[in-house]
């Protein structure tokens, strides 16, 4: 007997980063293209990217949803009819839509499914079905809303939900913030977010100059509440961070994809494990971790004050790119490591494998004791190892 679980929804903030988090367990992932999403520094996708992507996830079973989820003016609807055309070409899932008017541009010149972001801060019943009276056919929860109340919406409208589930949170309502606008003169709501929450700010008292990440808020973390999330029907589990490392990607996706994968076999989770998927959830780079509004309204305790305790991220040494049978791994080192360092495989299932690195040669062959980043280098031969592959490194 199998048990219903979610959606898992990951990043990918570009091609490769699609490749890693579908062939490490995510169910769909989204992106954007080069016009009208949130992420404007992201690597976004070229016509030509979204149509390898889109083949890439499909083939192996994955969804692809492009954002449009920028508040546009009328001089930039004018140019969204002739994207929707190479979304619908590339049978791209679904978009992701903030903008009323957008909604209404997709509906004109499309049958692409129609997705509402977080951006909209829906909120409520109400405004649930209002928005499906508009045709959404998924609700992207504001990320005020507690799975208690996302319960009573998904009991109250028949509509798909989806939640945040892990990563960065905006500190502003919904995300909808003006602080790099003024700061930088970057419109936030319109892709050109500068993270000033972020930033150390210094803060004056009289005489007294203290120094605080006062605006940051924690991250996201709720791996111990799937049950919760399964419970009361949410339809889909989004993890953010499209901006973040192909490590982040892959390990997040491995995490929560194997959480539910266990979950859907045998209807329960075992302490063990989540103590296990917590760990390895603290291997990427994060800030300390908090479980958000998802059980009652954020307070004081969900805002990240001090630097020194954000946690770095594992070293990932290198990204397998193939694997010669019996003889090496060719991989693109990401960072240096040299001989007598221990590598480990992150395999797209089960635990990692680990490998002291005796010998490493370059491309052709020479042998050599210590990596360059960029470059691409042969590694010992291990059975286990596949394209696009992570491994990490632990310094001698």
């Amino acid at each position: 007997m199998t048990h219903w679980v979610p959606e898992l929804l990951s990043p990918a903030g570009s091609l490769e980063k699609l490749k890693v988090a579908v062939s490490y367990g995510a169910d769909a992932v989204y992106l954007g293209g080069q016009k009208f999403g949130l992420r404007s520094a992201a690597d976004n996708f070229t016509p030509q990217e979204l149509a390898e992507g889109v083949s890439f996830a499909h083939e192996r079973g994955s969804v692809v949803y492009v954002v449009l989820n920028s508040f546009l003016h009328d001089k930039d609807l004018e140019e969204l009819p002739q994207f929707l055309k190479v979304l619908e070409e590339f049978k791209v899932d679904a978009v992701i839509v903030s903008d009323l008017g957008v909604i209404e541009t997709i509906k004109k010149h499309s049958n692409l499914v129609v997705h509402l972001s977080t951006q909209a801060s829906c909120l409520n019943v109400p405004g649930a079905k209002l928005w499906k009276a508009q045709g959404v056919e998924r609700i992207v929860l504001g990320r005020e809303v507690t799975i208690d109340e996302a319960r009573r919406i998904k009991e109250k409208v028949d509509i798909e939900l989806e939640m945040f589930v892990h990563g960065s949170m905006c500190m502003a309502y919904s995300g909808n913030c003006v602080i790099s606008n003024y700061t930088q003169g970057r419109d936030s709501n319109r892709g050109g977010c500068a993270h000033s929450c972020r930033f150390e700010y210094s803060l004056m008292k009289g005489e007294e100059k203290k120094y605080a990440h006062f605006m940051s808020s924690k991250d996201l973390q709720g791996i111990r509440l799937l049950k919760d999330f399964i419970d009361a029907g949410i339809d889909s589990l989004k993890v953010e961070g499209r901006m973040k490392s192909h490590h982040y990607a892959g390990t997040i996706s491995k995490v929560y994809g194997e959480a539910l994968a266990y979950y859907k076999e045998n209807g329960h989770f075992l302490s063990d494990d989540l103590a296990f998927w917590e760990s390895e959830l603290s291997r990427v780079s994060h800030r300390e971790y908090s479980t958000g509004s998802l059980k009652e309204a954020a307070g004081e305790d969900s805002i990240y004050e001090e630097r020194q305790h954000e946690q770095s991220e594992t070293q990932v040494g290198a990204i397998v790119l193939e694997s010669k049978k019996d003889q090496y791994l060719l991989a693109e080192v990401r960072s240096a490591f040299e001989v007598g360092d221990t590598m480990e495989l992150m395999p797209f299932k089960g635990p990692g494998l680990t490998h002291k690195l005796e010998s490493i040669v370059d491309a052709s062959g020479a042998p050599v004791r210590r990596t360059r980043p960029g470059m691409l280098w042969r590694l010992p031969y291990m059975k286990e190892a596949e394209a696009l592959n992570i491994i990490r490194v632990e310094k001698q």
